[in-house]
């Protein structure tokens, strides 16, 4: 079972610009939650979100033999992708990209966007603690965070330097901590 499932990024992205069918199979597993959960949050529909991963996907296909490793990784190419998608969707569309506010909000409701051994209190705390964030660093902390996405693909997607995307998530952690009351101890 291990076989082309096993393979790095790289590997699987080499096998898809050879036209291997189990690479693009396996690529497509690995990474379709991220791609359509960001899908998901440019657009803000389910349906319209389903047509950007697939054409991303597609996209990654047709362009797996331009892929550079020194430009980046492969998770960052392929999001990069994706956000180029959604937002080109939303722009002919006659739409703007989801407000960071608006986001937020609608992250922290949707059912399963957080932790569902939360309580709605506990939601609603979250949600209100991050409105107050900064919509940089909000954005950044709900790629991180609800995506899973490191300091080095949100600065691809969001085109900044890596220090900037690191400081970004840390100061928006910082403040968070600080409304919802965190302390060390």
């Amino acid at each position: 079972m291990h076989g082309v499932w096993a393979l790095s990024d790289e590997s699987l992205l080499a096998g898809m610009a050879s036209r291997d069918a189990d690479a693009a199979t396996a690529f497509v597993r690995r990474y379709q939650a991220r791609v359509f959960g960001l899908a998901l949050t440019i657009v803000g529909s389910r349906s319209v979100a389903e047509d950007v991963a697939q054409e991303a996907f597609v996209r990654a296909w047709r362009h797996a033999e331009s892929y550079d490793p020194r430009k980046g990784r492969v998770p960052a190419w392929l999001l990069t992708i994706t956000r180029n998608l959604a937002i080109d969707t939303l722009r002919m569309r006659g739409e703007l990209p989801t407000d960071p506010f608006l986001l937020m909000g609608s992250l922290v409701s949707q059912e399963g966007g957080t932790d569902s051994s939360m309580d709605y209190d506990d939601r609603e705390n979250l949600r209100r603690a991050l409105l107050t964030l900064p919509p940089e660093q909000a954005r950044a902390i709900a790629l991180s965070v609800f995506y899973g996405l490191t300091g080095k693909e949100i600065a691809a997607i969001e085109e900044i330097p890596l220090g900037t995307a690191k400081t970004r998530i840390r100061r928006g952690l910082g403040k968070l901590r600080e409304v919802l009351g965190v302390r060390d101890e």
